[in-house]
């Protein structure tokens, strides 16, 4: 309809300027799919999301899917709405796809990753690619900017967190205590560092290639000496087990989630780190790394600074930012052995006035310790947290309400819903605007309303195979996407 009243009034644009796609449809959810039949491992459709169906609204159309995409078992959608853009990863062939919104079809894949990998990034204006790939022990950097494809060695890394501005890379090793940063290097360094590892910057693990490096990745030291090279470097800045990091609003501040108990470390926390001296754009990185005594001061004891650790007792394994408040889930021991899952719910406007708090845990769906996790905000004062494995913690054991998928109100700082158990919840899409959320879940797609948490009708939109992810194709803003 939309289409329709849009062609005759001449104009074939929707919203911000964003063309009028080939489907008609202004309101569509994408769909990651594996195996949808006996021959194809992969697939993308989407649906109307304003009428909750598969086909149009006049049935001539029978489905709608994404024209060209081949990757084999995908599984995760970096949603980038602003862009008209999806980066769509596929495990089964390490393959990351981009896709086009606005003419809904798939476009080349991204070449030169290291096998499959465990976290992987595209910045918002496609110039860097960041893959993480455990198994080959690599960080591959896909700088767009001059054609490079770089395999930096790190043993054991796992995730890698890119900032919305496209302009740090921080790099988590799983078991570890320490975080790393890339950065890609000026003409004159590539020079002075093509003698070999003795030439490179003390705080180094590798610069590649190596007799003509383009990037290095560097490990985040307290800045206690000046080496050769002009840089850094000192004793390694210690965290608990940091699995990932967010970033501020204002691109100032990186709060690293120290993970803890759950990741087989102490306590779990937040700690904040300035982004300047991580900027890996040749040459615009500034300031210095901050030294542990300053990392680990608790944030209650300073002011007016962004380096500092607030204790988070409930867990810390994923977060999110919105304005001043920063939403923390995780997964805290109990006296049992189990663990069970919290939302901590954090003041960050605290951190420049010697005020920052952290509210108690609120009890939430669990999941597996360390494991990835899907948080988004929605209409109505809603955030929706998804968890995998949540039948491994201690709501199942003690014979409490368990589920993957919480409900919590923003407003009222409580807990709204937790879904009966469907499955390891993979994905969560807000359909801002229209009051609803849709899932993937078990393997399958279903539909929320967020005013109460009511279930839809899904009857029109389930897929055959498994859904791995979902994505709101026509979001106002590229915070609309789950958070990996």
């Amino acid at each position: 309809m939309v289409a329709i009243v849009l062609a005759g009034c001449g104009t074939t644009t929707y919203f911000a300027g964003r063309q009028l796609p080939p489907s008609g449809l202004t309101n569509r959810v994408l769909i990651a799919v594996q195996n949808p039949a006996p021959s194809v491992r992969g697939s993308l459709i989407f649906v109307d999301a304003f009428y909750d169906i598969r086909h149009s609204y006049d049935d001539k159309i029978p489905g709608f899917n994404i024209s060209g995409f081949s990757g084999a078992l995908p599984v995760t959608i970096q949603n980038m709405p602003e862009e008209q853009t999806g980066a769509v990863y596929s495990s089964g062939d390490g393959s990351l796809s981009t896709v086009d919104y606005q003419k809904e079809t798939g476009a080349n894949s991204t070449k030169g990753l290291n096998g499959v990998s465990s976290s992987v990034f595209v910045t918002r204006n496609k110039q860097f690619t960041f893959a993480a790939s455990q198994a080959a022990h690599v960080l591959t950097i896909i700088d767009e900017t001059n054609g490079g494809q770089y395999a930096l060695s790190l043993p054991g890394l796992y995730r890698v967190s890119v900032n919305p501005g496209g302009s740090s890379a921080l790099v988590f090793v799983q078991n570890s205590d320490y975080v790393y940063y890339a950065r890609k290097l000026t003409a004159a360094e590539s020079i002075a560092y093509s003698g070999g590892s003795s030439t490179w910057p003390r705080a180094a693990m590798d610069c590649e290639p190596q007799n003509s490096p383009g990037w290095c990745l560097l490990q985040a030291q307290s800045p206690d000496n000046i080496d050769s090279t002009g840089n850094a470097y000192g004793v390694p800045l210690i965290f608990d087990r940091p699995i990932k990091a967010i970033f501020s609003p204002d691109g100032s501040t990186a709060y690293v989630l120290n993970c803890g108990q759950e990741c087989g470390g102490s306590a779990s926390s937040v700690s904040l780190m300035p982004v300047a001296p991580t900027i890996f754009l040749s040459g615009q990185h500034s300031g210095s790394l901050p030294t542990n005594a300053a990392l680990h001061t608790n944030c209650m004891n300073v002011g007016n600074a962004n380096t500092c650790t607030i204790a988070i007792p409930g867990g810390a394994s994923n977060a999110l930012i919105s304005s001043s408040t920063m939403y923390v889930v995780g997964q805290q021991l109990q006296a049992d052995g189990l663990f069970a899952g919290n939302l901590t719910i954090v003041n960050l406007a605290g951190t420049a006035s010697s005020t920052a708090t952290a509210g108690s845990p609120v009890s939430i769906s669990d999941g597996a310790p360390g494991a990835p996790s899907r948080m988004l905000l929605a209409d109505d004062n809603t955030l929706w947290i998804g968890m995998t494995k949540c039948t491994s913690g201690e709501r199942y054991a003690t014979g409490q309400l368990y589920g993957c998928l919480t409900m919590f109100n923003t407003g009222k700082n409580s807990v709204t819903m937790i879904e009966p158990f469907l499955g390891d919840l993979t994905g969560i899409a807000a359909v801002v605007g229209l009051h609803k959320v849709y899932v993937a879940q078990g393997g399958q797609v279903y539909i929320y309303h967020t005013v109460d948490g009511s279930s839809i009708n899904n009857q029109y939109v389930t897929v055959t195979g498994t859904a791995s992810d979902v994505a709101f194709m026509d979001a106002h803003s590229d915070g609309n996407n789950t958070v990996y």
